[in-house]
C-alpha cells in the first residue's frame, strides 16, 4: 500500500505564505531564491520551492532554516504565529 501524503498543518501553511509574501517583496524570483538557498549549502530546486509555497510539498526544518537565511529573516518569522497557538486537541496546553 502506497503511503499516504502528511497533510500540510496551520505551521506549514503560515510558513509557505510568508515565504511567497517575502520572496516576491523582495523581488526575488523562485529560481533566483532557490539558487541563494543552494549557495547556503542546502540543495532546493525552483520546482521545490514552488511547491511549498503552493502548499503541495512540505517545508521541512532544514529547508526552513534555510529559506530564512536566504530571505534574511529568522525561522521564527517564517512561522508567523502559527506555532503559538494551542493545538484544538492538545486542552490548550
Amino acid at each position: 500500500m502506497p503511503p499516504r501524503p502528511l497533510e500540510i498543518g496551520p505551521a506549514g501553511q503560515a510558513a509557505a505564505h510568508a515565504i511567497e509574501r517575502l520572496r516576491t517583496t523582495r523581488g526575488y524570483s523562485q529560481r533566483y531564491l532557490a539558487a541563494r538557498v543552494a549557495a547556503l549549502g542546502r540543495p532546493l530546486t525552483f520546482t521545490q520551492l514552488s511547491r511549498v509555497e503552493r502548499r503541495v510539498r512540505r517545508c521541512d526544518v532544514d529547508d526552513l532554516v534555510a529559506i530564512a537565511a536566504a530571505l534574511g529573516v529568522t525561522p521564527q518569522a517564517l512561522l508567523g504565529d502559527a506555532g503559538t497557538r494551542p493545538r484544538a486537541d492538545s486542552g490548550g496546553i
